[in-house]
């Protein structure tokens, strides 16, 4: 297997993927925009997931011969009393780095709350005026929608597509840690059970091959530890 044709063959279809979606956004690298309509800030998180989870397999794939050395845990010092520590907060447009283990998936058991889709306007006919309908009680597609948290996912995509070879070293410490028990997660394994965050059976963009690929590929890794899998790219 040609592992470097088979990273930048994906790497690129992934930044021609968030270079669109920067686009769409109507984003600059390092911009940041308040709202987004309703209808466009969800098709955006539809392909975004998926682009994530593509990514965070190509990590993988890069990292599949990096082998790190962590030192073991020291024991920490007791504090003197009279010891003072200053904290200074991030800046409000810091990017973190993007996250490399899978969210898992959520199990709610409770029943779905429903809400109403009729308002009640009349209370008595003759005497009353009809009650106005509030703004936000039927969701609208042009509804503007909180936009930070999608352009900072955005970012954080980008920044680790530019930096594949750092993201690759993080996994490996992450990998490293975790034999140790140095860990603060339970998780064994960066990719969650069953099918990737973002899946569709049936592909509606070009994202959904390219997490087909990777998936695919970080599994044969992930069941063959003693070498890669073989054949031909």
């Amino acid at each position: 297997m040609n592992w470097a044709r088979v990273i930048a063959r994906n790497r690129d279809a992934l930044l021609r993927i968030v270079a669109a979606l920067f686009a769409m956004a109507g984003l600059a690298d390092g911009e940041m925009t308040a709202t987004l309509p309703r209808s466009l800030h969800n098709h955006l998180l539809r392909i975004l997931r998926s682009a994530e989870a593509a990514v965070r397999r190509l990590v993988i794939i890069a990292a599949r011969d990096l082998v790190v050395v962590v030192a073991p845990a020291r024991r920490k010092k007791a504090a003197t009393p009279t010891t003072t520590t200053t904290t200074t907060g991030k800046p409000a447009d810091a990017i973190p780095a993007l996250p490399l283990i899978d969210p898992l998936k959520r199990f709610d058991f409770r029943p779905r709350r429903r809400r109403a889709r009729s308002f009640p306007r009349i209370n008595f006919i003759g005497l009353t005026e009809p009650t106005p309908i509030p703004d936000d009680w039927f969701p609208s597609p042009d509804d503007l929608l909180d936009a930070a948290p999608l352009c900072r996912r955005l970012h954080m995509l980008k920044r680790a597509l530019d930096d594949l070879d750092g993201q690759a070293k993080r996994l490996a410490r992450w990998k490293a840690k975790r034999d140790l028990g140095l860990n603060r997660s339970p998780r064994f394994n960066p990719m969650r059970p069953g099918r990737p965050p973002g899946y569709r059976k049936r592909a509606f963009h070009a994202v959904d091959d390219v997490l087909r690929e990777c998936h695919a590929l970080a599994l044969d890794l992930e069941r063959t530890p003693g070498g890669p899998p073989s054949g031909s790219s």
